[in-house]
């Protein structure tokens, strides 16, 4: 959008003068008329006003209209085009993910836990803008799939490339995980810093309890969002997985703790469409509040103004001691 405007507007004013010029001339002429008298003005009429004498006036147009050009450039006109300039804090968050044996249940659609909850946190990063983001997976053990980064497009590369855990370290170490999401977050300079936790099971391997690992987060101002994954009878791909899911419904009263304790907020996904609402809950609570500051820059345009004046000016001048020359 374009921004006009004077950085020295008191110099309009001078614009009232041109006016009383234009009175002062009209009022000179009158008085210049019928200057020498004839005992015959038949010839003189007979042959009419030529078209310079037509084009007499001109002269005062070009002064008044070189002048208000000459008013107009020392006003010092200036054009700007707006520039907009979004800033906002954003918030630190750490995706934490259970890629335990137990995801491969298909208890929330026709697709396995694992793959819904992929397809959920991808439209999540998505949805977010200035925000930094990161990736922890766990299962027996805790791995930075991808630390704190702004290039969404990596993150949801690593994303689709999450596989359920092997038999070498499969289980769920939750409050491992909380560790090291934490860890990641830990030295964070962002307003907000937050780990969204998602698990089906029960913590059952490494050397730290959740809620060891949740007082911590609170210690160093680390929201948990708590999601627990999983309807109550889970219907699984192969009777070995459904011997290994057997009591492997997730802890619902320690992830409750974990939240309280961190200041966040614990959920519960029976459905892929419930976990798209916890998620898009999330989002909301996370919104990064964005600062919206406008900006003009403007360059000066007296030149516009100043050459068209001089010019005027000076061909008023040329004409009135050349063709319009008076007798003295």
């Amino acid at each position: 959008m374009a921004h006009l405007r004077f950085a020295d507007p008191e110099w309009l004013l001078a614009l009232i003068l041109l006016p009383l010029l234009l009175y002062r001339y009209l009022a000179e002429h009158r008085r210049a008329r019928s200057g020498l008298r004839f005992s015959d003005l038949g010839l003189l009429q007979a042959a009419g006003p030529t078209l310079w004498t037509r084009l007499r006036h001109c002269l005062i147009v070009f002064k008044l209209l070189g002048l208000a050009c000459l008013v107009l450039a020392m006003a010092r006109p200036q054009a700007g085009r707006e520039r907009r300039e979004l800033s906002a804090e954003g918030v630190d968050i750490l995706l934490t993910l259970d890629v335990s044996s137990s995801m491969e249940a298909k208890d929330l659609g026709s697709r396995n836990r694992l793959e819904i909850a992929k397809e959920v946190v991808a439209e999540f990063i998505r949805g977010r803008h200035s925000d930094r983001l990161g990736l922890v997976v766990f299962a027996g053990e805790s791995f930075t799939q991808c630390p704190l980064t702004l290039d969404y497009d990596i993150l949801l590369s690593f994303i689709q490339g999450i596989q359920i855990a092997d038999d070498s370290w499969d289980g769920t170490a939750i409050g491992m995980a909380l560790a090291n999401a934490c860890n990641r977050l830990r030295d964070s300079q962002a307003k907000s810093k937050v780990v969204v936790l998602l698990t089906d099971g029960v913590n059952n391997a490494g050397e730290l309890e959740p809620l060891t690992a949740a007082d911590a987060a609170a210690a160093v101002g680390i929201r948990v969002y708590a999601i627990g994954v999983g309807s109550n009878q889970a219907a699984l791909a192969s009777p070995l997985l459904f011997r290994r899911a057997q009591g492997a419904e997730f802890d619902e009263a320690t992830l409750q703790e974990v939240a309280r304790r961190t200041g966040g907020k614990y959920f519960r996904a029976t459905s892929k469409e419930k976990l798209q609402e916890i998620y898009r809950e999330i989002a909301v609570l996370e919104t990064t509040p964005v600062e919206d500051q406008v900006r003009v820059d403007y360059a000066e345009r007296f030149a516009y103004f100043l050459w068209p004046g001089l010019a005027l000016l000076l061909g008023e001048v040329v004409l009135a001691n050349t063709r319009f020359r008076r007798i003295p």
